[in-house]
């Protein structure tokens, strides 16, 4: 017997249509069937990868005396988050607003219009950890609802009030100015944990965007900036958090040593960290983090890739009932893996794996000794050591991969795409991998055919279907990831796309209070129209819209977009300079939005070896303010305004770099290049 559930196309939605709960997925019938009713709803929102979403599945929505209740008191509403973010933002904030905590599951009471008045997280299936029972609750809330009905309408009425009303929010112009970025600095200093890496206590989560603003000041010589972020990377590449084995990173670390994940593994932050080491190898030329880098974007390419081009969202936590038990090891597998004996003891030796573990009697693998160590025990040269590990990593994973994996969300979303997308490219060209470069091509003709309806972007696909509008943050980073593609492949086709999504999103999600709205104008009616300003795991819209405003606006010229970005940001700096991890991405945009940005036209062919060594230099190294439009003669229709009016020189390909308004003489040998992309005479 299934539910309404099965006619949905989200792996998480899917996962409850033979739950006894009378599920319905967010909509007009659900919302109908509340009102005609006269029952409160029971919204219950979570993800595929979410250990706790599971646990309480299985301890309640999967049980018939509890699914009778919520189906006889409630009409119940199962919505998977990432689909749909806007209800998630709404209705966190609701939580938090009632509890001052929130997360996943989360599980919200209200009227059949929408407006909450009672939530929470997890519910046990029995009283404890202080939490009164799922069933209690439930038989109180429908109590309430039955004899004292006007108490619940007063909570709604109160909270829906906040929610409007903090949503009201109104830009109040201020111009950019450096010490913005010089005071988030000093905070992420003042706030760093220098024993373990990190900012704040257990659980951590990693800090892409925190880094990646470390790393454009460490790229112009802050020498703080760059210990900060290179002991941050190091710290969470030693293993544990990260998989020394397949690699790719966990979503966070239940310890302050970077030793226990929660193992699922989430595209978001793999693309985000893959694009932050390959940044830290171009600003310290240390080979680790080119190697961290592409083992991330590799495992992606493994695990995550759809024979289409797109990419996954996320691998479970969970294989067979336990997590973590796909990527744990005791020494008996370790020497099954490598019969060689003195090869199973380097490894033993190596990560430190014994009989009793280091988590629950098996031993996640994280590096116990620097180079040094293990090479004088096995009279090895340090220098070897990294690819005798790559070497035997290698074995480990072709034994691992006989085990039974942890389950797939194998839907696709535009954002998530949009980061992995922005991620391979840059790789493809500062790392000289054709092989990036294909896999990026592959996923922007993906997500531009089957993501794009007649009028608007779509924000999830799974098995040929693409559902549901996209929202603002979709848009800004499939802009940013389009552009990071054209430097790459400078194929007019990807930023003439650039620009339509952009000239889209300004008028379907602009406030005109300052920023944007995070739904489109014609999106479905909600309780509020969201508007997050908050980085979190990943980018907010608002963030990622304004940096993509200000990308694009240097290779078109539009006055108009680059005020609108630099009116918002210059509104957020209170926030930024005092909260840096909450508004990270807005410190990086606000750093290129100040920046002496350097445009660089190049006109040449691209399979021309002259127009090739002008590249080489161009990307030699991490220039964050660094902008490049390419095109051979005569111009193809679309083609950025950047590149209007310039001409090959002594029949050679020609690089313009242009700063502040100014250009100075083009040049066609690689070494004046070098000079003007240097700032020497």
């Amino acid at each position: 017997m299934t539910n309404e559930l099965a006619k949905e196309n989200s792996p998480y939605l899917l996962q409850h249509a033979e739950n006894p709960v009378e599920w319905y997925p967010w909509g007009p019938a659900a919302l109908e069937k509340a009102r005609l009713e006269d029952k409160p709803i029971f919204l219950s929102i979570g993800y595929a990868a979410c250990h706790w979403c599971h646990v309480m599945a299985h301890e309640s929505f999967e049980d018939p005396r509890t699914a009778a209740l919520m189906n006889e008191h409630f009409v119940n509403i199962k919505v998977d988050r990432e689909e749909r973010p806007d209800l998630d933002s709404i209705y966190m904030s609701a939580v938090v607003a009632l509890t001052g905590q929130g997360g996943w599951p989360m599980s919200v009471f209200m009227t059949p219009q929408g407006e909450p008045f009672f939530g929470g997280t997890y519910f046990p299936p029995q009283r404890r950890y202080n939490m009164p029972a799922f069933t209690e609750v439930l038989e109180s809330v429908a109590r309430i609802w039955r004899g004292d009905r006007q108490q619940l309408l007063q909570s709604s009425q109160q909270i829906t009030a906040h929610l409007q009303n903090a949503n009201q929010i109104h830009a109040e112009f201020a111009p950019l100015e450096a010490q913005t970025l010089d005071k988030a600095a000093f905070a992420l200093a003042q706030a760093y944990d220098w024993k373990f890496g990190g900012w704040g206590s257990a659980p951590k989560f990693p800090q892409p965007m925190t880094i990646e603003f470390l790393l454009r000041r460490a790229s112009r010589g802050d020498r703080l900036a760059m210990d900060l972020a290179t002991h941050e990377l190091d710290a969470m590449a030693r293993g544990g958090m990260y998989d020394v084995v397949g690699g790719g990173f966990a979503r966070y670390s239940t310890d302050n040593n970077w030793l226990v994940p929660h193992f699922e593994k989430m595209l978001y932050d793999n693309a985000q960290l893959a694009r932050v080491y390959l940044h830290a190898y171009l600003v310290t030329g240390a080979p680790f983090y080119r190697r961290i880098c592409e083992e991330t974007l590799d495992f992606m390419l493994r695990e995550l890739r759809h024979p289409m081009g797109g990419f996954f969202s996320s691998l479970d936590a969970d294989s067979e009932g336990e997590e973590g038990k796909y990527y744990t090891w005791t020494p008996a597998e370790i020497r099954s893996a490598l019969p060689e004996q003195q090869e199973a003891d380097f490894i033993i030796a190596v990560y430190a794996v014994t009989e009793t573990g280091n988590f629950e009697g098996v031993t996640i693998l994280q590096r116990a000794a620097q180079d040094d160590l293990p090479a004088e025990q096995f009279d090895l040269p340090a220098e070897q050591v990294p690819t005798r590990l790559q070497t035997l990593h290698k074995r480990l994973l072709q034994f691992r991969q006989k085990r039974i994996p942890p389950a797939t969300d194998d839907k696709v979303l535009t954002a998530w795409n949009a980061l992995a997308l922005r991620a391979f490219s840059e790789a493809a060209r500062y790392l000289d991998r054709p092989d990036y470069l294909a896999v990026a091509i592959r996923n922007a003709h993906f997500l531009l055919a089957q993501l794009q309806a007649e009028d608007r972007l779509l924000r999830s696909w799974r098995e040929g279907q693409a559902r549901h509008n996209a929202y603002l943050e979709d848009y800004a980073a499939l802009i940013l990831a389009l552009l990071a593609l054209y430097q790459s492949d400078p194929d007019v086709r990807w930023y003439r796309a650039a620009e339509h999504l952009a000239e889209e999103m300004v008028i379907q999600f602009s406030d005109p209070g300052g920023g944007f709205f995070d739904t489109r104008v014609d999106h479905d009616r909600l309780l509020t129209r969201p508007k997050d300003l908050q980085d979190n795991a990943t980018p907010c819209g608002n963030s990622l819209a304004a940096l993509a405003l200000l990308q694009i606006v240097a290779f078109n010229g539009r006055g108009d977009w680059r005020t609108q970005a630099e009116e918002f940001l210059g509104s957020l700096q209170p926030a930024a300079s005092r909260y840096p991890t909450a508004f990270a991405n807005w410190l990086c945009a606000m750093d290129f939005a100040m920046a002496s940005i350097q445009e660089v036209a190049l006109i040449g062919a691209p399979d021309d070896p002259h127009t090739q060594a002008l590249k080489n230099v161009i990307w030699s190294a991490f220039r964050p303010d660094l902008i490049v439009a390419q095109s051979a003669l005569p111009l193809p229709h679309g083609a950025p305004a950047l590149l209007m009016d310039r001409f090959i020189r002594d029949h050679l390909p020609t690089a313009y770099v242009c700063r502040n308004f100014t250009c100075k003489l083009p040049v066609n040998q690689p070494e004046e290049l070098q000079a003007q992309l240097e700032g020497t005479p």
